[in-house]
C-alpha cells in the first residue's frame, strides 16, 4: 500500500484532541482510525466513498 500519511482535524486540540479520528491516505483506499487507540482497526473506504462522506456531511452543518 505504500506510505499512509495520517492527519486529522486542525480543531482537533486540548483535552478535545483525543476525541477524533484520523484519516490516512495514500495510493490506495482512505483509512479512518480512533486517535484514542490507534494501534486498533481501520475502517478502510473508497476514495470516491469518503469523499461522498465528506460532501454530505458538510451539506448538514
Amino acid at each position: 500500500m505504500g506510505e499512509i500519511h495520517w492527519r486529522k482535524s486542525s480543531r482537533s486540540s486540548g483535552s478535545a484532541g483525543s476525541n477524533c479520528v484520523e484519516v490516512g491516505s495514500g495510493a490506495g483506499p482512505v483509512l479512518v482510525r480512533d486517535t484514542k487507540d490507534r494501534d486498533g482497526g481501520t475502517l478502510s473506504v473508497s476514495p470516491q466513498a469518503f469523499r461522498e462522506f465528506v460532501d454530505a456531511v458538510k451539506s448538514k452543518f
